[in-house]
């Protein structure tokens, strides 16, 4: 009776419960599909209303009265929102692990700070006028800092709290110089007011086609440095046992961010919040394994800044609020409500 008593019991067991990782990846698909459907979301709304068969014939053929609208401007504005959202996650997650801070965003080394300048200086001192001309600039200016920051580290290798402070000292320095020069120069004031809040709505196939092959370089870097800089997460000493070479390590996911956030700040200008919110939210339902944060950081960071897009086209019509001031917004309160929580994921 026993032997026959066996195979009831082991067919009445209970399924194993999925693994973690089987767990990372459905979420994963359900995070892309959520993306997809943001895009499409982004497509068929605007600031101004359109019937949903005039969009679905001008983006599948290009002609009719809202063609041009479809193709031209939503269609545009939703490949860039989807290339810089990715960047500026990849990049706000590289940088929260690098130096070992959760609440680490691009702008914390400068890296915003330099292509804001290089734009002022560009309109102030060059003549400057049209989106693709800020483009080099701007992304000129964060190469810049992310080398001087390189030298700031030292011989040695640049420590977390050494790129830190640098970052903000180099912050301050050039938003004063930004500052400075906007009140000299009326005509660099209305034209940075614009780019510096933050925009998808100058977006073009010549802007996209500029920043694409830097966004795809950085975008692969940061993607092949997710296990050494897993080993650096648990300390120097572990990670140089575990065979991690620190100071390439850390030159390498500088050289990333700094690609990728320039990229993004180029053809969109600053956006707070995308980098710094989404990596740390991301954190704490991935654990700290960058092997699955920065795909997923690359995934989300798209659906806030396509949704935070689409709000401002839809709150303020017929005009429409910049998605620098709408991820402002909504991601101030929110990451109050993140780092206000009792477990929050340390690195």
């Amino acid at each position: 009776m026993l032997v026959d008593s066996a195979p009831e019991q082991r067919a009445e067991a209970p399924p194993a419960p999925p693994s973690r990782r089987a767990l990372r990846a459905a979420g994963l698909i359900a995070s892309a599909v959520i993306l997809a459907l943001v895009a499409l979301a982004s497509i068929a709304v605007g600031a101004k209303a359109l019937p949903l068969d005039q969009v679905w014939h001008g983006l599948f053929h290009a002609s009719g009265t809202y063609g041009d609208v479809v193709v031209d401007e939503r269609l545009s504005r939703t490949v860039l929102g989807l290339l810089a959202g990715a960047a500026l996650g990849l990049s706000g997650a590289v940088l929260q692990a690098l130096t070992r801070n959760p609440l680490a965003d691009p702008g914390l080394l400068g890296i915003n700070a330099g292509a804001s300048a290089a734009v002022v200086t560009a309109i102030t001192y060059f003549g400057v006028t049209s989106l693709s001309g800020y483009v080099w600039f701007a992304f000129g200016g964060a190469a810049a800092v992310g080398l001087l920051l390189r030298f700031l580290g030292g011989s040695r290798g640049a420590t977390p709290v050494r790129l830190a402070l640098a970052g903000t000292a180099i912050s301050a320095a050039l938003y004063g110089y930004l500052q400075a020069v906007m009140i000299m120069d009326d005509a660099a004031l209305a034209r940075m007011r614009f780019w510096t809040v933050g925009s998808l709505s100058s977006a073009s196939d010549s802007t996209t086609l500029q920043v694409l092959p830097f966004l795809a370089v950085g975008a692969l870097l940061a993607l092949g440095l997710a296990r050494p800089l897993n080993a650096m997460e648990m300390g120097d000493d572990t990670a140089r046992a575990l065979g991690a070479n620190l100071n390439r390590t850390r030159s390498l996911a500088m050289l990333a961010a700094t690609v990728l956030c320039g990229a993004a700040t180029a053809a969109c200008g600053p956006i707070v919040f995308v980098g710094l919110m989404v990596p740390h939210v991301v954190r704490s339902f991935t654990g700290p394994d960058l092997r699955w944060i920065l795909p997923y950081a690359a995934v989300l960071s798209p659906v806030l800044l396509l949704g935070a897009d689409v709000i401002g086209r839809i709150v303020a019509r017929p005009a429409e609020v910049q998605v620098g001031i709408v991820t402002a917004i909504i991601g101030g309160p929110v990451f109050i409500l993140l780092v206000r929580r009792r477990r929050t994921v340390q690195l």
